[in-house]
């Protein structure tokens, strides 16, 4: 099938009445969200545990399964991963996390930035596609169901005028979720990469939002809606390509804003209010270990490790491993043992991340 990729912004309104009712509902629920991400005392509690909710729900998209047990028990830093899947998983979170700061340093979201990012979640710089051959595939046929730009001269243009639209406010007048959408249609039709193309866009929606000041942190993760509706998804994808269908398009990725922005609201409240029943006990039954360090550190991390302890408190081994013991006696942790490591395990904060994604 041939698509002739348009540039933006496009010369058809794409703005229906039922597509401007839907932004509203998103913006109210996304603007409910930015305000309750504020009321987290350390804003890492959120960017480490939500990234890697994304993280884990992109990467399945794309068939790359791990567990929640898998990514808590991993350990980035020092490379030790659960699995293959995890440490993808992991690649695609620090992606995000460094995405996220350039664009907040910089308020732009660049080519350049875009390469960046795919380097560091498919762990290569082979850059935009310079071979012919690339096509999209059904799965289970083999069909080839669309045929994406072949030439390095026609990505590279196409990447130049989608920076433009992504960085210039004043190329178009149309709503940001709306544009947001676009952006994410433009990208995945122009597949500029040989891999990692679906998890790339699914970053720049987020990144996106952080540069319209419509998120102050990356934790609208929209992939566990896409996962949730995969085939759907991938139809009206084609289906704007086939029927130039805007409309559908528009309004599952704003559907997906507004009950994503819900679920993480619901979840990060339930994350506050965890916190603040274990930092009642702490000061009631631990007054002497007790510190809002010690008590961040056991929410940053489900899983915890005497390493993360010493770094996050300042503290020797010693110090760490009592602490964690303590934490253990009166229920606010269990211990694990896998391989060398003692793991501490925040049950209810794990638990919390499991009954999100049922």
């Amino acid at each position: 099938m041939n698509y002739k990729i348009p540039f933006l912004p496009l010369t058809q309104d794409i703005e229906s009445k039922s597509v401007l009712k839907k932004c509203v509902k998103a913006h109210q629920a996304l603007a409910e969200l930015k305000g309750i991400v504020t009321t987290i005392p350390n804003e890492n509690i959120l960017i480490n545990t939500l990234s890697l909710q994304e993280a884990k729900d992109s990467s399945e998209v794309e068939n790359i399964i791990t567990t929640h047990d898998e990514l808590f028990k991993s350990d980035y830093l020092a490379e030790q991963f659960a699995s293959s899947a995890t440490k993808e998983v992991y690649n695609y979170s620090n992606a995000l996390l460094n995405g996220f700061k350039q664009v907040k340093q910089r308020g732009l979201l660049t080519s350049n930035d875009i390469i960046i990012i795919q380097e560091a979640i498919e762990q290569n710089n082979a850059g935009f596609r310079a071979q012919s051959g690339t096509t999209l595939q059904n799965e289970q046929t083999g069909e080839i169901i669309y045929t994406p730009p072949q030439s390095h001269d026609e990505i590279v243009g196409l990447m130049s005028n989608l920076e433009q639209f992504i960085n210039n406010d004043s190329l178009c007048d149309w709503d940001d979720l709306v544009k947001m959408a676009v952006i994410h249609h433009q990208f995945e039709s122009i597949h500029p990469f040989y891999d990692g193309n679906g998890r790339t866009g699914r970053i720049i929606n987020v990144l996106y939002l952080i540069k319209q000041d419509l998120l102050s942190l990356p934790v609208l993760y929209l992939s566990r809606y896409i996962n949730q509706h995969k085939e759907e998804y991938y139809r009206l994808l084609q289906a704007v390509r086939t029927h130039n269908d805007w409309e559908l398009w528009l309004l599952f990725m704003l559907e997906a804003v507004e009950k994503i922005s819900l679920q993480t609201i619901h979840l990060i409240k339930a994350i506050k209010k965890l916190m603040q029943s274990h930092k009642l006990r702490m000061r009631a039954e631990l007054p002497k270990i007790y510190s809002q360090e010690l008590l961040n550190n056991i929410f940053r991390h489900p899983y915890t490790k005497i390493e993360f302890v010493t770094e996050d408190l300042k503290v020797t081994r010693k110090t760490a491993a009592k602490y964690l013991e303590e934490l253990i006696t009166v229920g606010l942790l269990s211990k694990h043992r896998i391989g060398k490591d003692n793991y501490y395990l925040n049950d209810a904060l794990y638990q919390l991340f499991l009954n999100v994604n049922e």
